[in-house]
């Protein structure tokens, strides 16, 4: 039985049935084994469409990640009511280019979607991603705004912090998880990355969360799976995050961060700021939980 049969099978949300979420053997899991050790792709330049094909190359390009006729989530960063240029946001430019070449991999549909902090029209408008999936004008891309009923509850076998936390359908039911974070400071986590934009699946009472994020963080990534993690530090938010506002926090950077390991992404994007991987608790926390590897020294980065 394969990953989404499972689900369509167990996960009778709408009768309040819970779920306990197996260890799958996901793609990423599969690819991971392919290197000793983790591969990351790197790629800079202003052109964000170009951006996207260069820094995936290194790991096979959009086709390895999304087959024909899957369903496909497209995961940015869409929680502030902030413009492109404050940084607060995944860049719309580089929504549009993931979500453009997963049609092109034959994606069935992509849903691109947030549990947005700030109003929900707001940051979908403000943010131009609303609009840069919408001028894609292909009816396979969907960009939906987040419909409370579709948070199930799932039981997290492996977790510290977590053993249960309701969490989106969509971002489980789906044959491809793309999480698509933008790089930036975080006045509680020192910094948001690929691992805390999982915030933006899960419902509740996220601020709960707080007191012991890092592990928090690392429990859900044990259920919550992508199959790529592509960074966006096209601009990052250097203070006064996660929602910022003042562009003189933000600095231009047009650099791309793309990996299987979701670990290794984020412990290469926390050097942008001139910190190391160690200094990130959630980054520390799923490399215990043996969901990547966290040392420089042993993650491959090609420069696209």
């Amino acid at each position: 039985m394969n990953r989404r049969q499972f689900i369509r099978d167990v996960l009778l949300w709408s009768a309040g049935a819970t779920l306990a979420v197996p260890r799958f053997t996901v793609l990423a899991e599969t690819l991971a084994e392919d290197a000793p050790q983790p591969l990351l792709g790197v790629a800079k330049g202003g052109d964000y469409g170009a951006l996207v094909t260069r820094v995936l190359q290194p790991l096979g390009g959009m086709g390895r990640f999304v087959r024909p006729g899957d369903r496909v989530v497209v995961k940015p960063n869409i929680g502030w009511d902030r413009n492109p240029e404050q940084g607060a946001n995944t860049h719309p430019q580089v929504v549009q280019a993931v979500v453009r070449q997963a049609l092109e991999a034959g994606a069935k549909k992509v849903l691109v979607f947030d549990r947005t902090c700030n109003e929900q029209r707001r940051c979908y408008a403000n943010s131009g991603i609303e609009r840069a999936v919408r001028d894609l004008n292909d009816s396979r891309a969907v960009i939906e705004h987040i419909d409370q009923r579709k948070f199930v509850p799932v039981d997290i076998a492996r977790g510290k912090a977590l053993t249960r936390w309701e969490i989106y359908k969509d971002a489980l039911d789906c044959d491809c998880y793309i999480n698509l974070p933008v790089a930036k400071h975080h006045g509680l986590s020192r910094l948001t990355l690929g691992l805390k934009n999982t915030m933006g699946v899960i419902g509740g009472n996220r601020g709960s969360l707080h007191h012991d994020l890092g592990q928090s963080l690392a429990d859900l990534a044990t259920v919550v799976r992508p199959r790529l993690t592509l960074i966006d530090a096209t601009r990052i938010l250097l203070d006064n995050g996660p929602q910022g506002g003042n562009l003189a926090d933000v600095r231009r950077m047009d650099t791309l961060i793309a990996a299987i390991d979701p670990v290794a992404a984020d412990a290469y994007a926390t050097t942008l700021f001139d910190l190391q991987p160690e200094a990130i608790a959630s980054t520390v926390a799923a490399h215990a939980l043996g969901l990547g590897e966290m040392a420089l020294d042993r993650i491959t980065v090609m420069e696209a």
